[in-house]
C-alpha cells in the first residue's frame, strides 16, 4: 500500500466543484413596511392630530407628522381612541373653518383670498353629515339633530361677535 495521495479522476463522471448556492429567500411579512410606517412610540399622533385640526387635511397632516396617510387610517381603524381623536379633530377644523368664513365676510382683505361658496358648500356638506351621525348615535331624527347643530353653531357666531366687539373696543382703547 502506498501513502501517496489520490490524483483527481479526470473522468466525466468527476464530481463537479460546488457553485455557492443563492441563500434561500426570507418570508417576507403579508404586508412590507413603508417609508414612515415604523413601530414603536406614537408620538406621531399629536402632531398629526394638531395638523389635522389646522388643516383637516390627512395626507399633509401625515407628511406634517413624519408619517405616511396608510398609517394614519390603519391606526385610527384599530385604535377607537384614535379614532375619536380623530373626529374631534376634524369637527374642531370644521369650526375654525367657519369662524375663518365669518371673520373673511365681516371683514374682506385683498390679500386673503377664500373661496365663500366652496367653503359653505362644504361647511353644508359636513353639518348634514354630523346630523345623521347625531341622529344615529342619539336615536333622534334628523331633523332634531339639524335644529340641535343649528343652536350649537348660532351659540358659536354670537361667541365670535362677542368676541370681534371686545376686540374692536379694546382697540378703540388704545388709540
Amino acid at each position: 500500500m502506498t501513502t501517496e495521495p489520490k490524483a483527481p479522476n479526470p473522468s466525466p463522471r468527476a464530481r463537479k466543484t460546488r457553485t455557492a448556492r443563492p441563500k434561500p429567500k426570507v418570508r417576507m411579512v403579508k404586508r412590507a413596511r413603508e417609508e414612515g410606517d415604523n413601530p414603536g412610540t406614537g408620538h406621531w399622533r399629536v402632531y398629526f392630530l394638531e395638523h389635522l385640526i389646522e388643516t383637516s387635511n390627512i395626507s399633509a397632516s401625515a407628511r406634517h407628522a413624519g408619517t405616511i396617510p396608510s398609517r394614519a387610517y390603519r391606526t385610527r381603524k384599530h385604535d377607537p381612541l384614535f379614532a375619536a381623536a380623530w373626529d374631534a379633530a376634524l369637527i374642531e377644523g370644521y369650526k375654525n373653518l367657519e369662524m375663518d368664513v365669518l371673520a373673511y365676510l365681516r371683514n374682506p382683505s385683498p390679500e386673503h383670498k377664500m373661496d365663500v361658496a366652496s367653503a359653505i358648500r362644504l361647511l353644508t356638506l359636513h353639518r348634514q353629515a354630523r346630523a345623521q351621525d347625531l341622529a344615529r348615535d342619539e336615536e333622534c331624527s334628523e331633523q332634531e339633530a339639524l335644529e340641535a347643530l343649528d343652536s350649537m353653531l348660532e351659540q358659536m357666531r354670537q361667541r365670535a361677535a362677542a368676541n370681534a366687539l371686545e376686540d374692536d373696543d379694546a382697540g378703540e382703547a388704545g388709540r
